[in-house]
């Protein structure tokens, strides 16, 4: 009788793990504010004088999404995103402007191919699911 393998098979890579990290996060993340800073659509909605602290919540908020640390949800609960984004207008032209910034630091990072396909098409949608108002 052959013994049985008892070793656990190896948890699969999360996708956070795969594309860095939280490093690679972290350089999306400010490449993306960078761009919102100087947007005259976009700036306006982050009411902060500081970017920083919405710089934050979205570095952690994609840690989490992508199966990094839970530190987002520890700190502020359920993401909740229609409804934390409810008072701003998002409209199509803001979205795409959004999208315009999320582009240029997914560029910049130049992922994989398949990584950076996975990540634009969920930014796409999340922006998409963002908008509250007309044109």
């Amino acid at each position: 009788m052959e013994p049985v393998d008892t070793t656990p098979e190896p948890e699969p890579e999360s996708f956070f793990a795969r594309i860095g990290g939280e490093s690679t996060i972290t350089r999306i993340v400010a490449r993306f504010y960078a761009g919102v800073a100087t947007d005259d659509l976009l700036r306006p909605m982050y009411p902060e004088a500081d970017l920083g602290p919405a710089e934050e919540r979205f570095r952690l908020f994609l840690m989490q999404y992508w199966g990094g640390p839970t530190t987002y949800s520890e700190r502020r609960g359920h993401p909740r995103l229609r409804m934390r984004h409810a008072p701003y207008p998002v409209s199509p032209a803001a979205r795409d402007r959004w999208l315009l910034h999320f582009r240029a630091a997914l560029d910049e990072v130049a992922l994989p191919p398949e990584d950076d396909q996975q990540f634009w098409e969920y930014v796409t949608h999340a922006a998409q699911f963002m908008v509250n108002v007309p044109e």
